[in-house]
């Protein structure tokens, strides 16, 4: 990568210092570059990652965090991922990265979702992970966005008839993955489904996130993977998990059900009402 020295990789893990794939993944597909593992103060297993990882462990107080964004609630339970999120702007600066890539811990592969004919069709990446990340930063660094992200495997259910698979495009979405940068820091909010509550809060005041869908991350289904947010996503379930988002952008965002066989509530956005659009000239008077 030519920006080595400005970007970095940072992994966003808790309770798994044994299990952190997405590190192997990386080296796997051919990244390069700068990698830390982000943990916070309050992890029992702190030292297992020190010992593990040693010198690209960074600790990050989650208490101090907490109180530089609206968690939406006032439950005092901070087993969650909003934490470290917000602190990589921080930890970014006093490292002297300017751009950064924000990832979970429970990926197990980097994939294409389209040839280059522009043709849906899957293919592992296997060698060429600094060369995919140096043109999405590339394209990153050209346009006013705050975040980039890759697609995730559920983008596509339904194969090559999904949504997602259409043809290559960019979503107005943001999850899982963040391309971030210290000159354009932004919050994400509420203290679950923070990737939603903050992609439609502030997108709706202007901003743009963004979700590259020829590029996808694929990763283990979250309650069946200990640690991370799994104890907290078993113990409130998705209803309460999707609310968070209703409470922060009520004019576009409900509980919906969700699925075609084994139904489930989860969050549903009316795009329309959730993003500024561009009037067609064909109405300009």
């Amino acid at each position: 990568m030519k920006d080595k020295k400005d970007f970095a990789v940072f992994i966003l893990t808790h309770g798994r210092p044994n299990n952190v794939k997405t590190y192997k993944t990386l080296q796997k597909a051919g990244y390069t570059g700068k990698v830390y593992i982000i943990i916070d103060n309050e992890d029992k297993t702190q030292k297992e990652y020190l010992k593990k990882f040693n010198n690209k462990v960074i600790v990050f107080d989650k208490k101090e965090v907490s109180k530089t964004f609206d968690e939406a609630d006032n439950f005092d339970d901070r087993r969650a991922i909003v934490y470290a999120r917000n602190a990589c702007f921080s930890i970014a600066k006093d490292l002297n990265i300017t751009y950064f890539l924000q990832l979970d811990d429970d990926y197990t592969e980097f994939a294409f979702r389209f040839n280059l004919s522009n043709e849906y069709k899957f293919k592992g990446i296997k060698n060429n992970l600094d060369q995919v990340f140096e043109s999405v930063l590339m394209f990153y660094k050209s346009v006013p966005v705050l975040s980039i992200a890759f697609a995730q495997g559920g983008d596509f259910i339904g194969g090559d008839q999904s949504g997602f698979a259409k043809k290559i495009t960019l979503k107005r979405k943001c999850m899982n993955t963040f391309f971030c940068s210290t000159k354009r820091p932004f919050k994400f909010i509420g203290r679950i489904n923070e990737d939603v509550n903050t992609y439609t809060c502030l997108q709706s005041r202007g901003n743009v996130f963004l979700t590259i869908n020829a590029i996808t991350i694929d990763q283990l289904q979250t309650q069946n993977n200990k640690g991370g947010m799994t104890d907290i996503y078993l113990d409130q379930g998705t209803y309460v998990k999707s609310f968070y988002t209703v409470i922060h952008s009520p004019s576009c965002t409900k509980i919906a059900l969700m699925g075609q066989k084994n139904r489930r509530l989860h969050h549903k956005i009316s795009w329309p009402q959730a993003v500024p659009l561009i009037i067609s000239e064909e109405h300009k008077k």
